[in-house]
């Protein structure tokens, strides 16, 4: 039997593990949102960033994709999956059903946020989470590249998020303005 992930953030554009197939899949009752603090990968203890969670909240969907993972590659990327997205307990791995464009019901393990984690920070204005992107960097690089890559990436698979792309181009605008060069009078 084959094993589905569901990934919404980095995982598609760096899922970092082989698979059989991807294919567009939707969660129903939660959506995509910077409300994740990030102290490892694109931000520290000193000056978080912010990822991409599932959050609940009833009557939203999340488009994403759905890869399909080799019965001998599952053990494999499964380990692998949870050191990278459990590397604190602000996510949980659950298994929950989604439903991909041809109409077929699959069980996918996937990466929901712990709203009772002290990382959890919802309902940060856009502004806010813009200010937070545009300055933070974590180990596996800045937060602006973490976001522009994903925005890049759901525009390729023809995955609509107006929200993400408001917040991409308020992030260039704060990184254009703070690079512009300075002028003393």
């Amino acid at each position: 039997m084959s094993l589905w992930i569901f990934g919404y953030g980095s995982l598609l554009w760096k899922p970092g593990f082989p698979y059989i197939e991807f294919k567009t899949a939707r969660l129903s009752g939660y959506r995509r949102s910077f409300c994740m603090s990030s102290i490892h990968h694109r931000g520290s203890p000193q000056t978080p960033g912010l990822v991409l969670a599932l959050d609940k909240c009833n009557g939203s969907e999340c488009i994403g994709l759905a890869f399909q993972i080799s019965s001998e590659n599952q053990e494999k990327t499964l380990a692998y999956l949870r050191k990278r997205e459990l590397i604190s307990s602000a996510y949980l791995e659950v298994s929950l059903d989604i439903l991909d464009f041809q109409d077929v019901n699959h069980t996918a393990v996937t990466y929901i946020v712990d709203q009772t984690h002290e990382q959890y920070c919802a309902d940060l204005t856009l502004s806010r989470q813009a200010a937070i992107i545009s300055t933070a960097v974590g180990e596996k690089g800045s937060n602006a590249e973490y976001l522009f890559n994903t925005v890049s990436k759901m525009k390729s698979l023809d995955i609509p998020d107006a929200e993400l792309e408001l917040l991409a181009d308020e992030v260039r605008r704060i990184l254009d303005a703070n690079s512009s060069p300075k002028r003393y009078k």
